[in-house]
């Protein structure tokens, strides 16, 4: 088999950039010439285009997707015998935020053939909670790799426990679940704009999302160091957490583009699954959902050796998450649902992302596979 000659990025910025560089550019430079640097015109018009494109009443940028959860925790007013029920197999930033606030992350299973929460893990994670004499405050499906989590099912648990939900959609900003953008549900979304995400900046940043009048006026005081009516009237404890100007002005040039780019994401994600042998296990969407494919993950006792194989063709993959978070020192001390976490204790020896974008070549996806074939 002759060897594919145009090797890939496991995620091409470049070729974007150099489709919109001179929008970019000019984008950069109004700012320059403006000068303000911090909360500047780009901010907020960002800030209305992503309530247009969302469909949602409210939506908040902030300095990035970390921060959001905060922010967003905040404004539920966790305390420190509060749970915050999560999915074990995820970035740590969604416990960590919890913890730093003195709250207790509270660690349930997810669905293998999802990657997000289990609902019924959640089920008994709330019964279990209730029987520590802790006192259950929020649940907060994750959307990993770009795919929404079950969301009315989770709702319906949280509303019949008188639970808040926060979403966090940090890989999953522009999905669609049940003809509505994913960011739209629960009390309140965030996401994350890292390089790297689906849509991305070039630096840091986050957005959080909510349709409720009185949160949407918390989070926007919170994020400002708790002010009032005027910047040095500081009516709560608050955060300093303000997307740049400038990066507000290239993620406006970016969301421009990213409905092709979520749809260049979704074609090459179906060629993967179908050119992928049947030996691995591929991502399920269900009929109801959109992803936006922030990874193209597979699943594969052999995952090790295929990784090895890819490797020496000069195709790169990467393993997301080595540890789920019951298994990360920092995090063993807190509590985990009774019936266990097998599938996210398992996970990690199994999974492996391969390059997604919107720039890649399907040539490339069947060489791909045609190696993880053989």
């Amino acid at each position: 088999m002759s060897e594919y000659s145009n090797p890939t990025q496991f995620i091409d910025l470049k070729s974007q950039q150099s489709q919109i560089r001179s929008k970019i550019n000019k984008r950069i430079s109004t700012v320059l010439d403006h000068g303000i640097y911090i909360m500047g015109p780009e901010v907020k018009e960002f800030e209305e285009l992503l309530q247009k494109f969302t469909g949602s009443k409210y939506a908040l940028t902030c300095a990035n997707g970390t921060d959001a959860l905060t922010i967003s925790m905040m404004a539920f007013d966790l305390k420190s015998n509060d749970v915050v029920f999560i999915p074990s197999f995820t970035y740590v930033a969604s416990a960590e935020t919890v913890a730093q606030l003195g709250a207790i992350p509270f660690f349930v299973d997810v669905k293998k053939s999802t990657f997000n929460m289990d609902p019924d893990s959640l089920k008994q994670a709330i019964i279990d909670a209730k029987g520590m004499g802790l006192n259950p405050k929020v649940v907060m499906p994750v959307d990993l790799f770009g795919q929404p989590s079950d969301l009315h099912e989770i709702l319906d648990i949280a509303k019949e426990n008188n639970l808040k939900t926060l979403i966090d959609g940090a890989q999953s900003f522009g999905s669609d679940y049940k003809n509505k953008k994913a960011c739209t549900y629960g009390d309140i979304a965030t996401t994350s704009f890292f390089p790297a995400k689906p849509l991305g900046c070039y630096g840091d940043g986050g957005a959080i999302f909510t349709q409720d009048p009185e949160l949407a006026e918390l989070i926007d005081s919170i994020r400002l160091h708790g002010k009032g009516q005027e910047k040095y009237d500081n009516v709560r404890i608050g955060v300093n957490s303000r997307l740049d100007t400038i990066q507000a002005a290239i993620l406006i040039e970016k969301l421009e583009i990213f409905p092709e780019e979520i749809a260049l994401r979704n074609k090459f994600a179906s060629i993967y699954t179908k050119c992928m042998p049947n030996t691995i296990e591929c991502p399920i969407i269900p009929k109801d959902s959109l992803s936006v494919w922030a990874q193209y993950t597979i699943i594969s006792e052999h995952r090790d050796a295929l990784r090895e194989k890819l490797s020496k063709k000069n195709i790169p993959s990467v393993i997301y998450y080595p540890k789920s978070l019951s298994q990360q020192d920092g995090y063993k001390k807190f509590p985990m649902v009774s019936s266990g976490l097998k599938i996210s204790e398992s996970l990690p020896n199994e999974v492996l992302s391969l390059p997604m974008h919107p720039y890649l070549r399907e040539d490339f996806i069947r060489h791909a596979c045609k190696i993880l074939e053989e």
